[in-house]
């Protein structure tokens, strides 16, 4: 059985909007046969974050700086419903 995938999702506030996000991704994934487990926090913290929870990806709802090791990408795709299927395709390929 493979490993869990590990994806941080990070939005202002670290409650709604990730929870939503992550809700939506966790679905998208699981459809393509990949198990995940997932962390939310606010995009403030990600740096404590991603020391402590080695993600696969990142995705976030506001634009970040900064390179995390790891692939970043926009969640907004998530809010709007628009282009939410290639968002998670992209990142089905990147943490395969």
């Amino acid at each position: 059985m493979a490993k869990k995938k590990r994806i941080l999702v990070a939005c202002g506030t670290g409650m709604a909007t990730s929870t939503a996000v992550a809700e939506s991704l966790r679905e998208g994934l699981e459809d393509r046969g990949i198990e995940v487990e997932m962390s939310q926090c606010k995009i403030s913290e990600m740096d404590s974050y991603v020391d402590s929870f080695e993600p696969h990806a990142i995705v976030a709802t506001a634009e970040v700086d900064g390179d995390y090791g790891v692939p970043v990408f926009s969640g907004r795709a998530f809010l709007t419903g628009v282009g939410e299927d290639e968002v998670v395709e992209d990142i089905a390929e990147t943490v395969k």
